[in-house]
């Protein structure tokens, strides 16, 4: 069975992870214009289906 401690720093760091996703928006704006991307949607991803994963 999944603490609630886990379950709680999941949701923290998703949220940490959407926030900082948020804040980096203008580096990734000029980034994708130099030709290149940030790969922070992956990090989200991981993350989301960690969450997700204990909320079966």
């Amino acid at each position: 069975m999944i603490s609630r401690v886990y379950h709680a720093t999941l949701f923290a760091l998703y949220q940490l992870c959407i926030v900082i996703g948020i804040a980096a928006m203008p580096l990734a704006i000029a980034a994708r214009q130099a030709g290149f991307t940030l790969p922070i949607h992956r990090a989200l991803a991981t993350v989301e289906d960690a969450y997700e994963a204990t909320q079966r």
